[in-house]
């Protein structure tokens, strides 16, 4: 399988296996490094905080921004926020007179308050409560909290998670976005869906189709160009994040009437079609609502039907981001499933209940022969489902072939980025050097980005057997993955003779030796 054969494919970047006594190669150097920080929290943090990662997958860009900057926000657009709910207000303070009303401008002289409304915001110190009463709960809940942002702010947004993600020495992005998402349900308000009549909702939208996409187009340029002025790119002064190249999952929300389902996807197919910005579609809101679960097996006929028309366009869909109790045994038994067979997604996002699932041993041979990458969001799952630790499914998808990518799914919510996510990954199950490197190389193998893979079942494409030669670098002119698949291995190499010569790596003998982990 792919997953397992490209651990191996690193080696073509290193100079042969070192004989006795004979030096280490860098990377061999950074594995036996790796190997010896594993009991190491501090300096193994220190050192998967440099550690190149090749994408983040699966990041709703509104969840990606911690509260501190909403509040912020707030208060440059003097507005208000609820003191008894603690949410932001989409308007000024009218009745300044009642308590439970404060202008955001006044939070920084109110630190309690303060405290309550990050709290509320995000999933910093969440104890459940009888009001408040799972960590699932409490994380939905915070969307509608800083709504009344989200849109005005999806510039600023944005250069926030590209800085971060330059930080977190992330290659690239592919960001859930939804520009003129009110805009698409509306059309479905106008044309009703009748008896599963697709291709009738599809002739009656056609019409509002080309105002959709405009709309849609402009909103995206003007969140770009305000990140752009923001991060100061293409200028002496630019910010790091100007370097992470970012692209779009056009997210569509699924817990609306039938009607207004299909228009969303509807648009974003075509959205995907128009736009080179935008790479896919994806599927938000949760999976155990009522109407989301009622409607699932309708949904995934509305992807089948549109993927027929649009056989292009790529879906990574959120399928089973579930656990018992959340919903009946019966729930668990088909939705991712039903996303990979009848809905055709190429990614599966969360896909928790997969041993739950009816026929989990076939699914995962499918999902293995087909390379259908799970986006695993371990800290996600934690603090949504109380998926902790061995838990997770993580090993059962790995055992089976199944390509995995780490990603942070809502970073600013969670309040934990992709290095927390690398640590959980490399200190559970455990991880060995080049496990950990496939991981992050699945990231940009299996991004939608357009072109062929560097990587060709496991091992370096023919034309990229010598990198500085005229055909790789022919390749890589034709190429969007590849050329950062190659970013990515030149990130490697460089951190691999960095990390070896750093004097916090080091003890009174040098690098520590020992033997290498076991693959989960």
């Amino acid at each position: 399988m792919l997953l397992r054969s490209v651990v191996l494919a690193s080696a073509l970047f290193a100079v042969p296996l070192n004989v006795i006594g004979a030096p280490l190669t860098p990377e061999q150097a950074t594995a036996q490094l790796y190997t010896a920080l594993r009991t190491d929290p501090e300096r193994l943090t220190l050192f998967l905080r440099q550690f190149p990662k090749g994408a983040d997958l699966h990041n709703h860009l509104v969840g990606a921004i911690y509260a501190e900057s909403y509040l912020k926000w707030a208060a440059q657009d003097g507005l208000c926020v609820n003191t008894e709910t603690n949410s932001i207000l989409p308007n000024a303070c009218t009745k300044p007179e009642q308590q439970s009303q404060l202008p955001a401008t006044a939070l920084p002289h109110n630190a309690t308050t303060t405290t309550a409304m990050i709290d509320a915001l995000s999933m910093r110190d969440f104890v459940p409560t009888a009001q408040d009463r799972s960590g699932h709960d409490h994380f939905f809940a915070t969307f509608d909290k800083f709504a009344a942002l989200t849109s005005k702010h999806s510039g600023d947004s944005l250069a926030e998670a590209l800085d971060r993600a330059a930080n977190e020495h992330i290659t690239y992005l592919e960001l859930m976005v939804s520009p003129a998402l009110g805009q698409l349900i509306a059309a479905g308000g106008k044309h009703p869906l009748e008896d599963e009549n697709f291709q009738a909702a599809i002739a009656n939208l056609q019409k509002d189709l080309p105002n959709l996409l405009q709309a849609v187009k402009q909103e995206t340029d003007d969140m770009e160009a305000r990140a752009n002025t923001l991060l100061q790119c293409g200028t002496p002064q630019a910010h790091p994040g100007c370097h992470v190249t970012v692209r779009y999952l056009y997210q569509t929300v699924r817990v609306l009437p039938p009607p207004a389902v299909f228009s969303q996807l509807y648009t974003g197919y075509n959205v995907v079609q128009a736009d080179p910005r935008f790479v896919g579609l994806n599927f938000v809101a949760p999976e155990d609502n009522t109407i989301a679960m009622r409607d699932y097996d309708l949904h995934m006929r509305m992807f089948k039907t549109l993927g027929a028309l649009y056989p292009d366009v790529k879906l990574s869909l959120h399928a089973g981001e579930l656990v018992p109790g959340l919903v009946p045994p019966e729930g668990l038994e088909h939705h991712i499933e039903a996303a990979v067979n009848v809905a055709g997604a190429k990614r599966i996002g969360h896909g928790i209940d997969i041993i739950w699932e009816k026929n989990a041993p076939t699914l995962l041979q499918t999902m293995a022969k087909n390379n259908i990458l799970v986006e695993i969001n371990l800290t996600s799952n934690d603090l949504i489902l109380n998926v902790k630790g061995k838990e997770h499914p993580f090993a059962l998808y790995w055992r089976a072939g199944v390509p995995l990518a780490l990603s942070t799914d809502d970073e600013g919510v969670s309040r934990a980025d992709l290095t927390q996510d690398y640590y959980r990954a490399a200190t559970t199950w455990p991880l060995t050097y080049q496990e950990l490197k496939t991981l992050s190389r699945n990231g940009l193998t299996y991004a939608f980005l357009p072109g062929a893979s560097l990587w060709q079942h496991g091992t370096l494409t023919p034309a990229c057997t010598q990198k500085a030669s005229t055909t790789c670098t022919n390749f890589l002119k034709n190429s969007d993955k590849a050329r950062l698949q190659m970013t990515l291995e030149n990130k490697f190499s460089a951190f691999e003779e960095s990390v070896t010569k750093n004097r916090l790596f080091k003890n009174d003998k040098g690098f520590v030796n020992t033997t290498p982990a076991s693959a989960p």
